[in-house]
């Protein structure tokens, strides 16, 4: 959700990668659908591996709780956003999740677009 969100709200002003330490098969259809509710489509999208190499490229690093499974590098940034996983939720707590992660990444963007300025 992260991702997609960045992505959205980004509209192009930051590269986007996502990646988990231990990613599901397939995107939670409950995720899919809170996401289609915002006119965000993510049933493409496909789960993927977190590399050394990913977080290496990387300016911002954003965890969810990853701990130490998480490879860190000097000179990245990372922030760590300690949200519930929706797996096993039921919509309405997935609605909160999304609702949490969009505030947050809203709250990055601002963040980032002050710096550039």
């Amino acid at each position: 959700m992260a991702a997609a969100l960045l992505e959205h709200h980004g509209r192009g002003r930051v590269a986007v990668r996502s990646a988990g330490t231990a990613p599901a098969g397939e995107v939670n259809p409950l995720v899919c659908h809170a996401m289609s509710e915002l006119g965000i489509d993510i049933t493409r999208a496909q789960p993927q591996q977190l590399t050394s190499d990913s977080v290496e490229a990387s300016d911002v690093v954003i965890t969810m709780g990853c701990g130490d499974a998480c490879p860190v590098y000097p000179g990245t940034r990372y922030l760590d956003w300690p949200l519930d996983d929706p797996a096993g939720q039921p919509l309405e707590v997935v609605r909160k999740i999304r609702d949490e992660i969009e505030a947050r990444v809203r709250g990055l963007l601002n963040e980032l677009d002050a710096v550039a300025d």
